[in-house]
């Protein structure tokens, strides 16, 4: 089996979540489709598929946002402070 390929940008930004108080859970090896991340904090979850700045989302993955899962896309580390 192949290991999946996260983006460059993930890990900083799972750490960068950590840091704004957010429990984080990394999904990345679910499965096709399957975003990122999930994150908690005070009885909100998101989930979060991170991105480089010029990332697209696999065809999986946009069929899973199309089937209404909300996932928000997140391609820099600052922009974690604007999930809410």
């Amino acid at each position: 089996m192949r290991a999946r390929r996260t983006d460059a940008t993930q890990k900083a930004i799972a750490a960068a979540f950590r840091q704004l108080g957010w429990k984080v859970i990394d999904l990345s090896a679910v499965g096709k489709g399957c975003p990122d991340l999930m994150i908690s904090r005070a009885g909100t979850v998101r989930l979060i598929e991170c991105k480089t700045d010029k990332g697209k989302l696999t065809p999986a993955q946009q069929e899973r946002i199309a089937e209404g899962w909300p996932v928000q896309i997140v391609r820099r580390v600052e922009d974690a402070a604007e999930v809410r």
